[in-house]
């Protein structure tokens, strides 16, 4: 096995030990309403990962930057699976507000725009030298202006505030919570909580549940 590959079990180890909160509790798979999240992958993907994420999470960033690249490349552009995220803000106002802001991008103007907001929102979550942006609507216009024309970026701020958008966030929540869900990143294959501690673990188990699916 490579450096490249340890160091990358190493990384995932870090990230899933900061996050579980229940460890060695068997649990049946949860009922989830997938309808309406934003995800990529083939609609014919046998096996849902969800992401129960917090744009604001320093560990939530880290499995963005490292670990899901591996999940895609290996999980999702092969086919065995697709990768949802939902919102789960529990860090603080900032928490809220950039999840409003990412849902209603999401809303507006469609699920490829929305990764690529996703994306570069975890990826501004820290300044150059280390300190903490905060996710004002100006900040986060400012980024999706980067992949947005002017006249999308307006049509995400005069939506922003709108009841449905509060509604969906709140839907992501209340999933969340039924779940018992309370740190972030958490993750669910197939609505089975993952308490693994590596990439090679995580893959298994995908590649486990994309098998049942085929009997």
């Amino acid at each position: 096995m490579s450096k490249k590959i340890f160091w990358y079990i190493g990384i995932f180890a870090i990230i899933i030990i900061g996050i579980i909160v229940v460890k060695g509790v068997q649990q049946d798979a949860a009922v989830m309403d997938y309808e309406g999240q934003p995800f990529i992958g083939e609609d014919s993907a046998p096996v849902d990962i969800v992401e129960f994420g917090d744009y604001k999470c320093p560990h939530c960033q880290d499995f963005n930057d490292q670990i899901f690249p591996i999940i895609k490349a290996d999980l999702v552009d092969t086919g065995k699976a697709k990768f949802y995220f939902m919102n789960y803000p529990i860090i603080g106002p900032d928490s809220t507000s950039s999840a409003l802001f990412a849902e209603t991008v999401y809303r507006e103007l469609g699920n490829d725009m929305f990764w690529q907001f996703h994306h570069l929102l975890f990826e501004r979550q820290m300044t150059e030298d280390g300190k903490t942006n905060i996710f004002t609507d100006d900040f986060m216009k400012d980024i999706l202006a980067e992949v947005a024309s002017a006249t999308e970026v307006n049509q995400v701020m005069d939506a922003v505030n709108e009841a449905d958008i509060d509604k969906a966030l709140k839907q992501d929540i209340s999933t969340a919570n039924q779940l018992n869900v309370s740190s972030t990143p958490t993750i669910f294959i197939n609505g089975e909580r993952f308490d693994g501690k590596s990439t090679t673990e995580f893959i298994e188990k995908v590649e486990e549940a994309a098998s049942e699916s085929d009997k």
